[in-house]
């Protein structure tokens, strides 16, 4: 796989594909139609790729930072930037992918923009109804995946433990194993 979907919702996850966001030099993992293609099929938005172009990766990502500038709002608890709720709005108001039932299963096809409206529209679930109040930025300093936090008690602190929780904990052991103080989550 080349891609990462630590967070269990698509929008965020999508969001993720600018890893290291405050880095000097981020991560891109949508360079490129190639990886446009393997994000909507690993991610399960679509069984086949969808066949994106050059055009198709600038739209995305704009789309991705539009998404990415609404969930920063809600977490510092600011006003929803206009331009970025108008694109979201843009991308929601599209085709939804095709779904189709056969003898052996079902498929779920469709085009670029298709993909991104089901992104949008996700989007506009999460931001518009409760579950914004779920959402939380990964305490590792590295990290900014962002995620909703349906633990018991609304407690977790990491994007995932696999990763980013498991970094953090072994960091924290080795410095209390050399008598340093624990870095900071």
């Amino acid at each position: 796989m080349m891609h990462a979907f630590p967070c269990g919702t698509l929008p965020l996850d999508f969001v993720g594909t600018l890893r290291a966001r405050r880095n000097a030099a981020p991560a891109e993992k949508l360079a490129s139609p190639e990886q446009l293609d393997a994000w909507f099929v690993e991610a399960g938005v679509l069984d086949t790729a969808p066949g994106a172009d050059e055009t198709d990766v600038e739209i995305a990502v704009d789309l991705r930072e539009s998404i990415y500038a609404l969930v920063a709002a809600r977490l510092d608890g600011r006003p929803l930037p206009p331009r970025a709720v108008a694109g979201v709005n843009r991308h929601a108001a599209g085709l939804p992918v095709t779904v189709r039932l056969h003898a052996d299963g079902a498929s779920r096809t469709g085009s670029v923009a298709q993909g991104l409206a089901a992104l949008a529209r996700e989007t506009v679930e999460i931001l518009g109804g409760d579950e914004a109040a779920l959402l939380r930025e990964c305490a590792r300093p590295e990290c900014t995946q962002v995620y909703l936090d349906r633990s018991r008690g609304h407690r977790r602190e990491w994007c995932a433990m696999k990763t980013c929780g498991n970094r953090v904990k072994a960091a924290s052991f080795r410095a209390r194993q050399h008598g340093g103080a624990a870095p900071r989550a």
